[in-house]
This record gives C-alpha cells, sequence and structure tokens, in this order.
C-alpha cells in the first residue's frame, strides 16, 4: 500500500510541477497587458481574461501536492502544542477534511464541467472563449486530491507505526 501512496505522490508531484509554470504565463499576460494599456494605448481584453482562467487550474492542480508537502496555510495553534497520539490524531483529522472536501468538489464539479461541455459555454465577453475545459479542471483536481488524501493517511500510519515500534 506505502508503494501505491508513493506512486499516488508521484503524480501529483508530475502535475504540480507542470502547473507551476503556468504562473509564468499568467504572468506575462498581465505584463503583456499592461504594456500594451500603457504605452502603446491598444485594449488587449483577451490578456487578462486567459490570465483569470489559466489561475483556476494553476491554484487547483498544485493542492494535492501541497497537501504531501504541507505547503498549504493552516491554523496550528492547537497542533503545536499537541504531541504524541494527539498530534498524529489531528493531523488525521485535518487529512480526513481534505478527502471530505474533495469529494464534494468531485461530487459538484462533474455536473458542472459536463453542463458546460454540452452548452459550449463561453465567457460572454468581448473575446468570448469556450470556458469548458477550464471547468473540466474542477473534477480532475478533485480526482487526484482524494487518492493523496487517502496516501497521506497511509503515511501517517507508518509514521505512527514507526514511532510506536509495530509493523504497519
Amino acid at each position: 500500500m506505502i508503494k501505491l501512496a508513493h506512486g499516488i505522490t508521484t503524480l501529483n508531484m508530475f502535475v504540480f510541477e507542470i502547473a507551476k509554470w503556468v504562473v509564468y504565463l499568467i504572468a506575462g499576460l498581465m505584463i503583456f497587458e499592461v504594456i500594451t494599456q500603457s504605452f502603446i494605448s491598444i485594449e488587449i481584453s483577451w490578456a487578462a481574461e486567459l490570465a483569470r482562467l489559466l489561475f483556476g487550474p494553476f491554484f487547483l492542480f498544485g493542492g494535492p501536492y501541497l497537501l504531501h508537502m504541507g505547503g498549504h496555510v493552516a491554523v496550528d495553534i492547537v497542533s503545536s502544542k499537541a504531541s504524541g497520539k494527539w498530534k498524529i490524531a489531528l493531523a488525521a483529522i485535518g487529512i480526513i477534511l481534505a478527502f471530505i472536501f474533495g469529494a464534494i468538489l468531485l461530487w459538484f464539479s462533474i455536473p458542472l464541467a459536463l453542463d458546460s461541455y454540452t452548452y459550449g459555454e463561453t465567457s460572454y465577453s468581448g473575446w468570448n472563449p469556450i470556458i469548458w475545459p477550464m471547468k473540466a479542471t474542477l473534477p480532475v483536481a478533485a480526482a487526484l486530491l482524494i487518492p493523496q488524501s487517502i496516501a497521506e493517511l497511509l503515511f501517517l500510519g507508518e509514521k505512527f507505526a514507526l514511532k510506536s515500534g509495530e509493523s504497519f
């Protein structure tokens, strides 16, 4: 099971490594828009809209690997004072909450993405791009978060077993 957990984490690390480069594309689009508006006096509405559309997948695809790295913002007032089994229990609760969040996101985002695709939903802006590919990233990201949550529980169980001297 631990090998499977490592495989899931490796997949999410790969997705994260690709997604992290999107921030440079977003920054480039924003710089391009500022330059065209400020210096050339040309309105480029698609650049800002594309940057906004790309930010969602950038944010979502980083989530599962950040769960593994502990890179999320956390309020650790209680867990920083806990030790031993209590600290592990609090970590497990956090991971279970991430699992529940992923399951709810998956449940509600699949119909949202399918409807967007079926109706050929667009942004209704001047540029008017189709937006179903961006909405489709919601269930994909949730489908990556759920197994990563399970993997994190396995890692936590292994860590607990090693501390207590038991085999897992």
